[in-house]
């Protein structure tokens, strides 16, 4: 029997193992085809033997080979004594190419939270549309509504089982629960921060020096929104990748509500006075 196995090649179970596996995991995985927070091992089906991260490493510039994805986009919130303001704008760009100027970069998570989209929209999608079903499922065992904060730990938690793999996400979080309006920063690297203001995409620049000028904590709404509006409008008359319209959030004490839509054309004439 031991010489048919030798002539024919077969390998034992264990030789196999040891060609598919790489050498720091020591056994195959049951492996969920989602993420899940009630299984034991929380990722994605990733066919054994291929280490993402590794591969994504070897995709550099220096290797002759580049897959760095370009994003552009533009998204503001800030927190004041009437709640949170969150604007975005709603340019989706794929590099140089404008896939559309009509997306709503806000994730309405339930009435009382949303994430904003900055990086890969897939991305951000996916992983705000599940910590949706996890904070759906927390209100189903507690009988009552998770916190900012702890919606904010289950987002960073789930990058940091991913970082290094090729995630593009740069989120806020923003709601209102018993401790008050909220407003947390997470990111792909497992970044989570608190502050009282965060814009992300790569006009948060221009949207920084806007409403740095202009922002107190004591505003009125009416203030908050012109603000808003005003960030936005100007980073996306300075940033070529942010565009088309600002949508706007307000995050109440009884939920939130979407102030507006506006097209930013007609933004930068109206504040076209500052601007040139």
């Amino acid at each position: 029997m031991m010489a048919l196995f030798q002539v024919s090649g077969f390998k034992s179970y264990a030789e196999l193992r040891e060609q598919i596996l790489p050498a720091r995991q020591t056994r195959l995985l049951d492996r969920t085809n989602h993420y899940n927070f009630g299984t034991r091992t929380q990722e994605f089906a990733v066919p054994p033997g291929v280490d993402p991260s590794g591969f994504l490493r070897s995709c550099n510039r220096d290797g002759g080979v580049s897959i760095d994805l370009n994003h552009g986009t533009t998204t503001l919130a800030f927190k004041f004594k009437h709640g949170v303001i969150v604007a975005v704008d709603s340019r989706a760009s794929a590099g140089r190419y404008l896939a559309s100027n009509d997306v709503n970069k806000v994730i309405e998570i339930n009435p009382y939270l949303l994430g904003t989209m900055s990086g890969s929209a897939a991305d951000c999608q996916y992983w705000e549309r599940l910590l949706a079903k996890e904070c759906r499922l927390y209100r189903l065992r507690s009988n009552h509504r998770i916190s900012v904060a702890a919606a904010s730990k289950l987002l960073c938690n789930m990058m940091l089982g991913y970082r290094g793999m090729g995630l593009s996400m740069g989120s806020m979080i923003c709601g209102w629960d018993q401790e008050g309006p909220g407003l947390y920063y997470v990111d792909d690297q497992g970044t989570r921060l608190s502050g009282r203001m965060f814009s992300t995409g790569c006009g948060s620049s221009y949207a920084y020096g806007v409403v740095d000028s202009g922002y107190r904590e004591d505003m009125t709404v009416d203030e908050a929104y012109e603000l808003g509006r005003r960030g936005i409008a100007h980073a996306t008359h300075r940033d070529a990748y942010s565009g088309g319209a600002v949508n706007m959030y307000h995050m109440q004490q009884d939920g939130w509500i979407k102030v507006c839509k506006d097209d930013v054309s007609e933004l930068i004439h109206r504040y076209r006075k500052g601007m040139f």
